[in-house]
């Protein structure tokens, strides 16, 4: 696969066997823009043939410091937010496995875009902060997610304070699977991880996903007839 077939100016893409590996390249901190968000949601929704883990990783010393912020009148922002939505939706309906490499900080929508990953591996240095309380806005997008990670208590705080979380406080908050010490045993560990990932067949992944997205929410009982039928269809696909 080329790279130009899925990526965009500020993502670079491409793929090894079952592995794609979209990267982040942008100026001043790799700031999402709309053009990199639907680039990385088509990706996500109609991967390439073959594809089984995408690793997000990103250039330079910091992950992703937020989004561009271009628009001002009504129309113009009620693009950008669907924009926005819609590459938090395809994360979460992807049927890739997603791993955030994250090498440097993390703000506002970057810190989403690596806590809506399966797995996200971060260096010890990093830092993942919600600062739009700073500029007077409250974050709606993220508060769409991020309680159901946290919880509402850290998601109150992390939003409304805009103070930095960092080190093993991301694997206590359910941000990041592991911190590592630098960017050598980061790169072990992501590949570490995708090694462990690939060595299962994706629709296995793909079936854990849906189900994990389907069985949120819904009331135990109701949970239990849901996984009965997906336990029988799938022990009648355990060959496939």
């Amino acid at each position: 696969m080329a790279s130009q077939d899925y990526g965009c100016e500020g993502l670079i893409v491409s793929q090894d066997g079952p592995v794609v590996t979209a990267r982040l390249d942008r100026p001043n901190g790799n700031p999402m823009s709309m053009a990199v968000c639907g680039a990385l949601a088509h990706l996500l929704g109609s991967p390439p043939e073959g594809a089984h883990v995408l690793v997000i990783a990103a250039a330079g010393p910091q992950f992703c410091m937020g989004r561009d912020r271009g628009a001002s009148d009504p129309g113009g922002l009620m693009s950008e937010a669907e924009a926005l939505i819609g590459l938090n939706q395809a994360l979460e309906r992807t049927s890739l496995v997603t791993v955030a490499r994250v090498q440097g900080h993390a703000a506002g929508f970057g810190a989403g875009l690596a806590a809506l990953c399966d797995v996200a591996v971060a260096v010890r240095r990093a830092q993942f902060s919600f600062p739009e309380a700073r500029i007077n806005l409250a974050p709606a997008v993220v508060l769409g997610w991020l309680p159901r990670i946290v919880g509402r208590r850290a998601a109150f705080w992390l939003t409304a304070t805009a103070e930095p979380v960092e080190g093993d406080n991301l694997v206590d908050l359910g941000l990041v699977n592991e911190i590592v010490e630098d960017e050598a045993a980061l790169d072990d560990a992501v590949r570490r991880r995708v090694e462990t990932l690939v060595a299962v067949k994706p629709r296995v992944h793909a079936e854990i996903r849906a189900m994990l997205r389907d069985f949120e929410g819904v009331p135990s009982d109701k949970v239990y007839a849901m996984a009965g039928a997906r336990l029988v269809v799938g022990s009648q696909r355990r060959t496939e």
